[in-house]
């Protein structure tokens, strides 16, 4: 990792070590505000609810419901390019190559979340992301892993929901070595979701921070219970590129948002990321170029052209 990077060597070996890490104020004040603006927007007239109940306080362990989602919006994001480029940043690029250990890197999911106190319950029992991120489990390689980070919009605390996770190494000592392929066995059986909560960790910091995490990694939501709480999230998952076993969200699928809001804004390595050719790849030609530039008449495409010219040259 170079020193352009917003996360050091140490985060990084924490992260190998337990599969997640919290990136203290990853994000500047001054870079997340403008997004914590956009999830006003988004969100604006949400939480009207306010009556769930809280499984939580009456002695019985979490559970999945429907209306834990119910604020979810996908990239792109109908805002300003702050919230739509946040999980793309090059700094969190960086760190996905470094974890994962490869050159090249694709992000497969971005979510904007808000949670309202109240609007649901969100406890949730232990569990790990994999089930819905690939058809297999996750690769003993870190190169055939995932990395998920969760970016803290809003400050979140303990009594805004905050995520609780059992580091690796801890998990591996109630559930075993292969931890990894038993998520469904851990929800349903309360012996073993009450010894990952005697040691769980909070997940809690303040605003710009980041919790990066694998999908093979034990969590679970917590409720919101301060009065009139909310906390906004963004969650951006990165796969090596060419890994065809992990996938959620196929972009063309939603060719109708509003890509214009990414697209004319993003530099080509994050362009990258969406599976968009780097200039100089053998897919840009003058027929794939200018038809590209019919499709998206706002995007600066001169670096494609240029790097074709100098093959050309």
């Amino acid at each position: 990792m170079d020193d352009s990077t917003a996360a050091t060597r140490d985060d990084l070996t924490i992260w190998h070590r337990d599969g997640a890490v919290i990136l203290d104020r990853f994000f500047s004040e001054d870079e997340i505000a403008p997004v914590r603006a956009d999830c006003d927007a988004l969100f604006d007239g949400r939480g009207q609810r306010g009556n769930a109940i809280d499984r939580k306080s009456k002695g019985g362990i979490g559970a999945f419901d429907a209306a834990q989602f119910l604020n979810q919006e996908q990239l792109p994001f109908a805002a300003s390019p702050a919230i739509n480029l946040i999980g793309l940043d090059a700094k969190l690029i960086a760190f996905a190559k470094a974890a994962l250990g490869v050159d090249h890197v694709h992000l497969y999911q971005c979510d904007a979340w808000a949670k309202f106190t109240g609007d649901a319950d969100y406890d949730q029992p232990f569990h790990c992301d994999f089930a819905n991120h690939t058809l297999t489990v996750p690769g003993d390689d870190a190169a055939e892993r995932t990395i998920n980070f969760m970016i803290y919009v809003t400050d979140v605390t303990d009594d805004l929901g905050a995520i609780h996770y059992v580091a690796a190494p801890d998990a591996a000592l109630i559930v075993g070595s292969g931890h990894a392929a038993l998520p469904q066995a851990a929800t349903g059986a309360d012996d073993v979701q009450l010894a990952l909560k005697a040691r769980e960790r909070s997940g809690a910091a303040p605003a710009g921070s980041i919790f990066a995490y694998g999908i093979d990694v034990y969590h679970r939501g917590t409720n919101l219970t301060r009065p009139g709480g909310h906390r906004y999230t963004i969650t951006a998952s990165y796969k090596a590129a060419g890994n065809d076993m992990i996938g959620r969200i196929a972009w063309p699928l939603h060719f109708m948002r509003p890509w214009k809001k990414l697209i004319g804004h993003a530099a080509p390595e994050q362009l990258a990321c969406l599976g968009i050719p780097l200039p100089g790849d053998r897919f840009w030609t003058p027929t794939t170029i200018e038809r590209t530039q019919a499709r998206w008449p706002d995007w600066d495409m001169t670096a494609y052209r240029r790097a074709l010219e100098s093959v050309a040259a």
